[in-house]
């Protein structure tokens, strides 16, 4: 999936949803959202920080069984790279599992340079003790659905 935004902080919410719903729908635990969400939102930060006036922040989002994968690009002014002694930075290494940070230097006069950076989280390892993969919870049947209607002080599920 692709998502492009413009490149300001009030746009990023935008790709910061997106990440954590992939992650929702490809089952990742709650806590290995929350913690995806804050690195896709650090990482779009710091590229938005160095995009030239007007550009977009293009991000690019593959999931599979093990993983989740971005990679973030801007436009920016000139060759330059993301600081790797930032507190940002470390947030980024901390939540993700593998991060890179790619360029491209213009091919033609006049154009821009681009900075990308890629990062990767590994679904967390759900696995029991015993080796047993955790079943689903089952969904409430409809009898406990009613009952939660019937009490006083609920508005039901």
């Amino acid at each position: 999936m692709e998502v492009r935004v413009l490149a300001v902080p009030e746009a990023l919410v935008t790709v910061r949803t997106v990440a954590g719903d992939l992650a929702l729908r490809a089952e990742f635990p709650l806590d290995a959202v929350d913690d995806l969400r804050l690195a896709v939102d650090e990482a779009c930060t710091c590229l938005a920080e160095l995009a030239r006036p007007g550009t977009k922040l293009t991000c690019t989002f593959v999931v599979d069984d093990e993983r989740l994968s971005m990679t973030a690009s801007v436009s920016t002014t000139g060759p330059t790279g993301l600081p790797t002694d930032t507190f940002a930075w470390r947030v980024l290494t901390v939540l993700a599992d593998d991060v890179r940070v790619l360029s491209e230097a213009p091919t033609a006069p006049g154009e821009a340079h681009r900075l990308a950076l890629r990062m990767t989280v590994r679904r967390p390892d759900t696995t029991r003790p015993d080796g047993i993969a955790p079943s689903r919870r089952p969904a409430p049947d409809a009898a406990a659905v009613a009952s939660m209607h019937d009490r006083p002080g609920t508005s039901g599920p």
